[in-house]
């Protein structure tokens, strides 16, 4: 287990056992966000985005993060109208509950229309190179008239120096029936990287070999899919464990019944056949949402429409007595990710998304929460 799962887990007994460590240390590290604080270059330009409708606070959600140092950098699709930029960062140092969300890297990047920038940013990932890779779909307001702006992308950031790096259009690897979800970052043995993208749409997983700008389509077996082929909407969900005998990548669609993984190597090499794993069934509903790893071989995940995180072990089998419960969620909020990062904790980003998707979030616009992850006090 890694150094991020020790150090979490030592918390959730510190905390087990002092209930006022819940007091004292999660509101300290706790920050809420919403539409309404968001950094404009001045007045004048949010009041025209205001008066355009390019800009409404309501329709605002942030549903990815990834850490760096001691900045969040999160994910703001444009699900609907009126996201004025869809990548921000915000300070984890910030003494005051509320995040100011602040365009990443720079407000020119995020004009939507303009193919040179960020068009709807649905995942990022931090590479641990100091590289923070995002999936652009290029498609915006996907949950109202969706409008084809640019072809979807692969963008790569240095985080020292705040440049785009690297450009890749995902073009030539996405069918009329793609829908792309999440992006995964990982290194080869001689050190290049490669990416994967969850194309939940045709059942499939394209990998790109990020050096060379080349890719293909590893279509995933039947046994994968074959309970979503009726569900244009389900998701297939990733998550990248490392391990000394290599890495390997987690995938599931929500409502398969069953997780399936796949060593990496045979990934970058085009040989799915035969190296797909059944991994085991999932319990109860069989409806699962992975969250995200601890950079080892733990798995973080909840049930569908449940808000406990539990955490999973990879390295021991798929079965509930190997599910530990790390966080008592509450009836309002759902976790969207789980990551290491500041203060050697484990961070979640949760939401009301179920209510965003409904149209029943309030005027206000959905809750947002960033926060460690650690054990609730009963």
């Amino acid at each position: 287990m890694s150094l991020y799962s020790f150090i979490f887990l030592a918390s959730c007994l510190v905390v087990g056992a002092r209930a006022n460590c819940c007091k004292n240390l999660v509101p300290d590290l706790s920050f809420k966000l919403t539409g309404t604080e968001l950094a404009f270059p001045c007045q004048s330009t949010e009041n025209i985005f205001r008066m355009t409708g390019r800009y409404t606070p309501r329709n605002v959600i942030a549903t990815r993060m990834q850490i760096y140092k001691d900045d969040a950098f999160v994910a703001l699709p444009r699900y609907k109208h009126g996201v004025p930029f869809t990548l921000a960062k915000f300070s984890l140092k910030t003494r005051t509950c509320k995040a100011t969300l602040v365009p990443y890297p720079c407000w020119p990047l995020q004009e939507e229309g303009d193919c040179e920038a960020f068009q709807n940013v649905v995942d990022l990932f931090n590479d641990g190179a100091e590289i923070l890779w995002l999936l652009d779909i290029g498609l915006v307001n996907t949950l109202e008239q969706p409008v084809r702006r640019c072809e979807p992308k692969i963008v790569g950031i240095n985080l020292k120096t705040n440049q785009v790096v690297k450009v890749v259009s995902l073009q030539p690897f996405v069918t009329p029936e793609s829908r792309l979800q999440y992006i995964i970052v990982d290194y080869n043995k001689e050190g290049n990287p490669f990416a994967y993208i969850s194309d939940g749409g045709s059942g499939a997983i394209i990998v790109i070999d990020l050096k060379t700008n080349s890719g293909f389509r590893v279509v995933l077996p039947k046994a994968v899919s074959i309970t979503s082929t009726t569900d244009v909407k389900d998701v297939l969900y990733m998550v990248l464990a490392r391990k000394p005998c290599g890495n390997v990548l987690y995938f599931t669609y929500l409502s398969s019944p069953r997780l399936f993984s796949i060593k990496t190597h045979f990934l970058q090499m085009a040989r799915a056949s035969g190296a797909v794993i059944d991994v085991g069934s999932k319990p109860l509903s069989g409806k699962i949402v992975l969250l995200g790893s601890d950079n080892g071989a733990a798995i973080f995940f909840r049930y569908k429409g449940e808000s406990d995180i539990f955490i999973w072990n990879s390295e021991t089998a798929f079965k509930p007595e190997n599910f530990l419960l790390v966080q008592k969620g509450d009836d309002c909020r759902l976790a969207t990710q789980v990551v290491p990062g500041y203060k050697k904790l484990m961070w979640a980003i949760e939401s009301n998304f179920h209510d965003y998707i409904m149209g029943t979030a309030g005027s206000l616009g959905p809750s947002m929460a960033v926060h460690p992850l650690i054990k609730t006090c009963d």
